[in-house]
């Protein structure tokens, strides 16, 4: 079983074996949860290929029409 040594700032690196495993990189958000006083869960969050097709969708909404942008910048005027 891979074993890591809490540092002095309570960090904690992940086995190379353990990353392999399951693919974790550089930047990737983990959380972390107590089980007992002496079981800690680690996970990963699952990846998103492209975040902002998860968060906008594949195609506007055909409810939505196009506004073009001097009509935005006159409103905005007359205010």
């Amino acid at each position: 079983m891979p074993r890591s040594k809490v540092t002095a700032k309570y960090q904690v690196t992940i086995p190379k074996e353990i990353r392999e495993k399951v693919d974790v990189r550089p930047g990737e958000m983990v959380s972390m949860e107590v089980v007992s006083q002496d079981e800690i869960v680690l996970r990963r969050y699952p990846k998103v290929k492209d975040p902002l097709k998860t968060l906008i969708g594949d195609r506007a909404s055909p409810r939505r029409r196009a506004v073009p942008i001097e009509e935005l910048e006159e409103h905005i005027e007359s205010r």
